[in-house]
């Protein structure tokens, strides 16, 4: 199995109509967030069977994947390394959790999609039972990618009821001017109250509701009633 049989495979499933439609919702225009990514037009659920047929691709492979300009390899090496991080054993985990913190800093995992897809399961995976502190570091950092993958790696703990990493880490963010990360932000936010408590989620906007950027504040009050939502959305207009 090489990067190449899985280029040529995601090629066969290639339409360019979807193409053009990818590249305009990804935002690759100059200036824009995704600048210069380049789209084949495969689809999500197409490059996942792909995905499953490849899934024992070595790394060195999967590198050459994640180096391509073609956003679907990207996606396609970060779904490989999802599939195989729960089965791998933990010198293996170790491995992939390493390799993938590489890419990051490399800047190889550069879309909302790609981190959207992999970070919770490999990053937020390997952290369960770890200490967490590079995702305070990552919070921290200048670069957009970096910021999202630390809240959305969280979004592992919160699923299996701790929510405490995602509220810190809410709060490093708070002040986030990247309308991407205060949407990730105010997502995982409602998460906390669907997923854990909700009393922990009003706790959390009864002391930042006022200073939280609008879109981050929307995102977090979708589950709640309509009186607690214009309670809060007044809140941040006084």
């Amino acid at each position: 199995m090489t990067a190449k049989d899985v280029e040529t495979a995601l090629k066969r499933y290639a339409d360019a109509k979807d193409a053009l439609f990818l590249q305009s919702f990804f935002k690759t225009g100059e200036g824009q967030y995704g600048a210069g990514d380049v789209f084949i037009g495969v689809r999500v659920p197409q490059t996942r069977l792909i995905c499953k047929q490849y899934r024992a691709l070595p790394l060195t492979e999967i590198q050459k994947l994640l180096n391509s300009p073609i956003h679907e390899c990207r996606l396609a090496a970060l779904i490989i390394l999802t599939l195989q991080f729960p089965k791998a054993e933990p010198p293996l985990q170790q491995a992939i959790y390493e390799f993938y913190l590489k890419n990051v800093y490399r800047g190889r995992i550069n879309n909302w999609d790609l981190v959207d897809i992999s970070a919770e399961y490999v990053v937020g995976s390997y952290l369960m039972e770890r200490p967490r502190d590079i995702l305070f570091t990552l919070a921290k950092s200048p670069e957009l990618w970096q910021r999202r993958v630390a809240i959305l790696a969280a979004f592992q703990f919160v699923k299996r009821g701790e929510p405490g990493t995602t509220l810190e880490l809410a709060e490093i963010l708070l002040y986030d001017k990247a309308d991407l990360i205060q949407k990730a932000v105010g997502w995982q936010l409602r998460e906390v109250g669907k997923r854990c408590d909700r009393k922990i989620l009003t706790d959390f906007l009864d002391l930042h509701a006022h200073e939280m950027p609008r879109t981050m504040l929307r995102y977090s009050l979708e589950h709640l009633p309509p009186v607690q939502k214009q309670h809060y959305m007044q809140l941040k207009m006084k």
